[in-house]
């Protein structure tokens, strides 16, 4: 019996193949979520992407309380700190990935995986873990990721990151 990879490269399969490169470019939105990720974000953002927009939502502050509204400007910025706003990013976005570290707080997460799941995005989320991040703290932020993003990553190393995003098409 012939193994499926053979059947494929078959010249009666090849006329169901897409010879051409994808039309348009993914879109890709990178959004550090606190801090530390927005080091590594910053320093992403300095290498060439093909159609990546790299933000910060360090800023987040999360839930207002109890005496307090609750407002959605001021905590997502662009790099050069300007402020951004978090519908219009998803909008213009095939794929939205965010980058966070162990042992820190990733609150904003929540709020940009709903409005990616109401405009239907994609997300990923890219989880910074270095040899001094404990289990339970790496526990903490995938309980935290895990609700809002379709792929989790765990990287040990930052340049991981970045061959994660190539192999996104960013």
């Amino acid at each position: 019996m012939e193994s499926e990879s053979a059947r494929m490269s078959s010249a009666a399969e090849a006329k169901f193949r897409i010879n051409a490169p994808n039309s348009k470019p993914r879109a890709v939105k990178v959004i550090a979520l606190d801090t530390p990720s927005e080091n590594v974000v910053k320093r992403l953002a300095q290498s060439h992407w093909n159609r990546a927009t790299f933000l910060t939502a360090s800023a987040f502050s999360g839930a207002p309380r109890k005496d307090e509204r609750f407002s959605m400007q001021g905590w997502l910025n662009d790099l050069a700190g300007r402020t951004k706003d978090l519908i219009a990013e998803v909008d213009s976005a095939d794929l939205v990935v965010m980058v966070a570290t162990a042992g820190e707080s990733a609150a904003a997460a929540a709020i940009i995986g709903e409005a990616c799941s109401v405009k239907r995005v994609m997300t990923t989320a890219l989880i910074l873990s270095g040899p001094s991040s404990s289990d339970e703290a790496l526990s903490k932020m995938l309980a935290q990721l895990r609700p809002h993003v379709m792929m989790l990553v765990i990287s040990s190393a930052d340049e991981y990151i970045e061959d994660m995003l190539t192999a996104l098409r960013a």
